[in-house]
């Protein structure tokens, strides 16, 4: 059993590096959309991770199109601020990925349109922008987490 944390074009090294530790103390895979916004040597992504690098999958694709034909039967929900269902509503279930866009830009509007039934968000109030993209995940990950009721977790 594994979620799936897929980052599109991430481009902030820190919020990478919380995000592995996080899906580092979960249990669940990160799938990197290339390109990255930093080198996988910078030092504020390792610091980020601590000493947890040897604890999480990770995977880098080329494109997200990439990482759809490797898992033509996944259950992918896209995170965003124009979703209309709140993220709290999906049905997770074991393996579906999680799909976040970049800090500046979220998920380009393409795939949006394509996917709107898949589309979700996290709730704030109406004046706020957007969440932090590590805090975001955690977010969305412990509400799937819970719905398939904690697997391998104390």
């Amino acid at each position: 059993m594994n979620l799936n944390i897929v980052l599109v074009e991430p481009e902030i090294p820190q919020n990478t590096g919380n995000v592995a530790r996080t899906c580092a103390a979960t249990g669940s895979r990160l799938h990197l959309i290339k390109p990255l916004g930093f080198s996988i040597e910078d030092k504020y992504l390792k610091r980020a991770g601590l000493d947890y690098w040897s604890m999480v999958e990770i995977n880098y694709y080329d494109s997200f199109e990439e990482l759809k034909c490797q898992y033509p039967e996944g259950l992918f929900y896209y995170l965003t601020t124009k979703g209309k269902r709140k993220h709290t509503e999906a049905i997770y279930r074991e393996d579906c990925f999680m799909v976040f866009g970049k800090e500046t830009a979220g998920l380009p509007k393409s795939l949006l349109e394509k996917n709107r039934e898949f589309c979700i968000r996290v709730p704030m109030i109406n004046d706020a922008r957007s969440l932090n993209l590590s805090n975001s995940v955690a977010i969305v990950l412990y509400e799937a987490l819970r719905q398939i009721g904690f697997p391998s977790m104390r």
